[in-house]
């Protein structure tokens, strides 16, 4: 039975179409002024804060975190779908984006990184961002892919579906941070499965040479996915938008590649300003911990809180996290996005297996992506971008994952995409 997906209310996207004819425009819905309003003025206070109290540099990450709500949400910029759209019936039109997503970055950070340059007084450190590779990783990957299925979203698109509204993603993210809490409390039985140290291609063949094997790998990505496709003949994934000329920039969709290449920019932004790949998942860790703080416990005392880095996260307030203040402004960003377009709203009924795949799906991203070291962003985005092997690997373990999950979703009355002769 075919379903739809759209969170993004005016944005039609179909996950595959429910008949053979082409999808109709539907009309305008009005601007939700009410949480435009109350979303719009808490982005504004909320940046004057930080920006007042923390200084420039997290203030300008609040902002980048903002601007990425809003192009998450307008371009409708997904990896759970892409993904399931290529394992189920061959369709790699998302994944094509994602390949326009990671070479802007890769193509962003190479000219960061051979330039050394930064603001705010941060310097590129690739080292930093380059993942070991061993059991942990593709465990993690494979956990995480199985999760976005059940959970019907991956990190960011957690984020964003938060802030435009969407009451099931609400518990993804709760199992999000579950899981992320239960990875730190059971640290000494994660920690130490056989790994290697990561590659850093840079480290071989100079940071020119990196960003070109990426390149030149990203474009077989292409036309690999491009010939699987004419050979397996997929339905369309359409997205109708019903905003027309200027007033589609802030109301209705964007084209997939045009989110793609604002990603990409605004991934590049973050490294260039923080000195580090855009990522998602660690902050779900700490605000677990802090809630658990809040409440009396003593998740300080766990061996994960006590290694230094973390324990000077767990110590500090968490406007000077960066994963935390972007998080923070895609939540807030996209609802800005959904209120302005109409699409913003509470849904208070959720089917029981929904709810339950929800959670289930989001204690397994936090976990995996611990394990893996990051999630469809932090490992699969950043590490690509900046040339680390492991990036690759992440992706594509993740996609094994990704069948797993697919077989797993009608359990729990969850649809997949269908081949165009089951249909027509």
């Amino acid at each position: 039975m075919a379903t739809t997906e759209s969170p993004a209310g005016d944005n039609k996207l179909l996950d595959f179409p429910t008949s053979c004819a082409a999808p109709v425009p539907q009309p305008e819905d009005p601007v939700r002024v009410v949480p435009l309003v109350v979303a719009g003025a808490l982005a504004i206070g909320l940046t004057w804060f930080v920006w007042a109290s923390y200084g420039a540099k997290f203030g300008v990450l609040l902002v980048l975190g903002l601007l990425l709500g809003l192009a998450l949400f307008h371009s409708r910029f997904g990896f759970t779908s892409a993904w399931r759209q290529l394992i189920a019936v061959g369709n790699g039109q998302g994944l094509r984006a994602h390949t326009l997503l990671l070479g802007t970055a890769a193509t962003l950070i190479a000219l960061i990184c051979g330039t050394g340059a930064g603001l705010f007084g941060s310097k590129p450190v690739p080292v930093a961002n380059v993942g070991p590779i061993g059991v942990a990783l593709f465990v993690g990957a494979t956990l995480f892919a199985i999760g976005m299925q059940l959970g019907g979203a991956c990190a960011s698109g957690t984020l964003f579906a938060v802030g435009s509204g969407q009451s099931t993603i609400v518990l993804t993210l709760g199992g999000f941070i579950t899981g992320s809490v239960l990875y730190t409390w059971g640290y000494p039985i994660f920690d130490g499965w056989p790994q290697v140290p990561g590659i850093l291609l840079a480290d071989h063949v100079g940071w020119f040479g990196s960003w070109a094997i990426t390149i030149l790998v990203l474009a077989a990505i292409v036309l690999v996915t491009r010939t699987v496709q004419k050979r397996r003949l997929p339905p369309p994934v359409d997205v109708v938008p019903t905003a027309r000329g200027f007033a589609r920039v802030y109301r209705g969709a964007w084209p997939m590649l045009v989110g793609a290449v604002v990603l990409g920019v605004l991934a590049g932004a973050v490294y260039l300003v923080s000195g580090g790949i855009w990522g998602v998942t660690s902050a779900f860790s700490l605000w677990g911990a802090k809630v658990l703080q809040v409440f009396g416990l003593h998740p300080e005392h766990w061996e994960f809180w006590q290694l230094k880095a973390n324990a000077t996260s767990l110590h500090s307030p968490i406007w000077k996290d960066k994963t935390s203040l972007t998080d923070i402004g895609i939540m807030i960003g996209a609802a800005v996005a959904a209120a302005a377009a109409g699409a913003w709203k509470i849904h208070s009924s959720i089917p029981w297996r929904t709810a339950v795949a929800a959670i289930l799906g989001g204690i397994l991203m936090g976990i995996g992506a611990r394990l893996a070291g990051g999630c469809n962003i932090g490992a699969y985005l950043g590490g690509i971008s900046v040339g680390s092997l492991h990036g690759w690997l992440w992706g594509i373990f993740a996609l094994g994952g990704t069948w797993i999950g697919i077989k797993l979703r009608p359990l729990f009355g969850l649809g997949n995409p269908v081949p165009t002769d089951s249909i027509c």
